[in-house]
């Protein structure tokens, strides 16, 4: 596989694995996403200044208002993550 196919399959990978704690491989609960956060992007949420920072990031991803976070919700977010980081890696070796 190419390094793009592989690096879709684990975003599959560790959206199911966090997905399947409740049993509804299909989206995740804030619970579930809170944990997600926490362990797959443990250098974002480090300050932890911002106390309602998982609650923020959940109310923005429920795009639906179904109080779950569905894999399209989910790659939304980590789309626009990855381009904020793109951008800042840009600016950073510009310097």
């Amino acid at each position: 596989m190419s390094q793009l196919e592989t690096a879709m399959g684990m975003i599959i990978a560790v959206f199911d694995k966090y997905a399947k704690a409740d049993g509804d491989r299909q989206a995740l609960t804030k619970a579930e996403l809170k944990t997600l956060l926490e362990n797959e992007f443990p250098n974002f949420l480090a300050s932890g200044k911002d106390k309602d920072a998982i609650d923020k990031v959940f109310k923005s991803l429920d795009e639906n208002g179904d109080s779950q976070v569905d894999f399209k919700e989910f790659i939304i977010f980590v789309a626009a993550l990855t381009c904020c980081c793109h951008k800042y890696f840009e600016q950073k070796t510009a310097k």
